[in-house]
């Protein structure tokens, strides 16, 4: 790829890549905040340091709760954040902390899909941990963009692992026992996240994540086709992936290997085929687009000396949910056990 190409022109061939529906919310019912949290205190608090507070707090099912958190790194922005939580859990009791499994969504989605599309909620192993599944924005790409230099909203990556992680920490039963999987963009986020915040991840799983879109011109292309969802400029996130190569690669999973080697990590992908959760003569490009970039990155891992990767490519299969529920339950013996919680 070279600079002459216009990267403007780049985008509209890639403009029709089709990844996951939006999904729509459940419907809610108000519940009361949480006692010790009805002050709706700031993860800055009286000090004003981090930036991010709870304003209303919902009930949405049996142990799911949706917390609407006003965030400095999003522009004062009000986002959502769901949480499926543990048997016992009371967050009123600053004394219990709990095994906290963050579990990210894809680009389209938001943070109702895991609930919405899989059986996440219902899942016995997942009753002793506090699973927390933050909004990250329709092609947020769990970065703080780059914004032609200026910086500012969004900054997903601060939301999350600053300003949230504090709020869930202090306010709500989030202990530093910490996991994190996603799916797609997700997939990527939680490779970014382990990687970009070493310690703050026990392991890390990625089910058709985004894992090296620098992978060749056509996994740039296709990026930036996503990163232009919504009539978004698709430099704002990343900037020029010449111009602006080292805040690529600073995003880019196989760039970030060595700093993934001594932790559990999870890939899994489909070769974009119909496999036998796909109707017949379903084909995705964008999955085996994602499955030559997972294998990219499990080389690797595999060459800079990865402890402890699992793969499971497992051939024929699309870009769709079926699969990465599967993929959830094949990885959680992996992930729970990093938490040391029996699955």
């Amino acid at each position: 790829m070279t600079a002459a190409v216009t990267f403007r022109g780049r985008v509209r061939l890639v403009l029709a890549v089709l990844i996951l529906a939006l999904v729509p919310t459940t419907p809610t019912l108000v519940a009361p905040t949480p006692a010790d949290a009805a002050d709706t205190r700031s993860a800055q608090g009286e000090t004003g340091r981090r930036g991010a507070e709870v304003v209303a707090v919902t009930q949405v099912a049996e142990r799911q709760v949706d917390l609407s958190v006003r965030s400095t790194a999003l522009g004062g922005r009000t986002v959502k954040v769901r949480l499926l939580t543990p048997d016992g859990w009371n967050p009123a009791d600053r004394r219990q902390h709990w095994p906290t499994f963050w579990l990210l969504h894809g680009c389209c989605g938001n943070y109702t899909s895991w609930t919405s599309m899989t059986d996440v909620a219902e899942t016995d192993s997942l009753r002793n941990v506090l699973v927390v599944m933050p909004e990250a924005g329709w092609n947020g790409w769990y970065s703080d963009w780059w914004n032609y230099g200026e910086g500012g909203d969004p900054a997903w990556e601060t939301f999350h692992t600053v300003e949230l992680r504090h709020l869930l920490e202090r306010d709500w039963g989030a202990s530093p026992n910490r996991v994190v999987a996603g799916l797609s963009m997700g997939g990527q986020g939680a490779l970014l996240y382990a990687a970009r915040h070493p310690g703050m991840f026990k392991a890390t799983a990625a089910y058709s994540g985004s894992a090296h879109p620098l992978l060749n011109d056509e996994s740039v292309n296709r990026i930036l086709g996503l990163f232009a969802g919504q009539g978004n400029d698709p430099l704002r996130q990343w900037g020029d992936p010449v111009a602006q190569r080292r805040i690529w690669q600073a995003h880019d999973p196989f760039h970030l290997a060595k700093r993934l080697k001594s932790m559990p990590v999870y890939l899994s992908c489909g070769d974009g085929t119909a496999g036998p959760l796909d109707s017949p003569g379903a084909s995705s490009a964008l999955e085996a687009d994602f499955n030559r970039q997972n294998h990219a990155l499990a080389a690797e891992l595999k060459r800079v000396g990865a402890k402890h990767l699992t793969t499971n490519f497992y051939g024929a299969g699309t870009h769709t949910w079926r699969y990465w529920e599967r993929e959830l339950h094949a990885s959680l013996p992996m992930l729970l056990g990093a938490l040391g919680v029996k699955s």
